[in-house]
Order: C-alpha cells, then structure tokens, then sequence
C-alpha cells in the first residue's frame, strides 16, 4: 500500500498563492494517479484535479481551472497542487488521494488519502 502526507498549507490573503505537496512512501507513486479534493465545513468533500501516471491527463474542477496546477515528480515521489489567485471560498481541507486507476474524478476512486492540510484565505 501506498501512504500520503500532505504539506504546504496555511493562511494566505486573497489572490495570494500557495503551493501543497504531497509525498508518498511504501510504494511508488508512478504506480498510481493522483488527485487532490478538499472539503469545507459543512460541506462535501469535492474533486480539485487529478494527473495520470504518467502526467499525461489532467483535470481539473471547473471552478480551480486556469488557477491551479497539479503535478508530480514520480522520481522524487511527490505530487504537487499549485495554488495561485486563491480566494475566500478556496478555504478548506485539501488531502491528496492516490489510485490504481489511469485517472479518476470521484472520491469512490481513490483507495488512499491522505490526512489533510488546511487552506485558509482571508478576505
């Protein structure tokens, strides 16, 4: 099994940026795709953007498109989520999750998460 560690979040100002990262161990992660979702309070946790194996395809939320970037270095054994024009309604939990997938969307597609970082935007 694979297991993933967040890092990078914080308190940024609107239209700041942040970048996440997310190292894996246990197994390599050119094994997997990734994705990253986030979850607010109160809310559902929902889909930011995934990258194939490969980093070949990449999608992304409708409402983080042309703002974030998603990457990975499979020699390094990281993901990355690059996080630019951010804004208030940005706040949330972001967790990186990993799947024997090509690629996914849904949080049902993804075997293993990890535990989270927050992502705070003042206004």
């Amino acid at each position: 099994q694979v297991q993933l560690g967040e890092s990078g979040g914080g308190l940024v100002q609107a239209g700041g940026s942040l970048r996440l990262s997310c190292a894996a161990s246990g197994r390599p992660l050119s094994s997997y795709a990734m994705g990253w979702f986030r979850q607010a309070p109160g809310k559902e946790r929902e889909f930011v953007a995934a990258i194939s194996r490969s980093s070949g395809i990449t999608y992304y939320a409708d409402s983080v498109k042309g703002r974030y970037t998603i990457s990975r270095d499979n020699a390094k054994n990281t993901g990355n989520l690059q996080m630019n024009s951010l804004k208030p309604e940005d706040t949330a939990v972001y967790y990186c999750a990993a799947t024997a997938l090509n690629i996914a969307r849904r949080t049902d597609e993804y075997a293993y998460w990890g535990r989270g970082t927050q992502v705070t935007v003042s206004s």
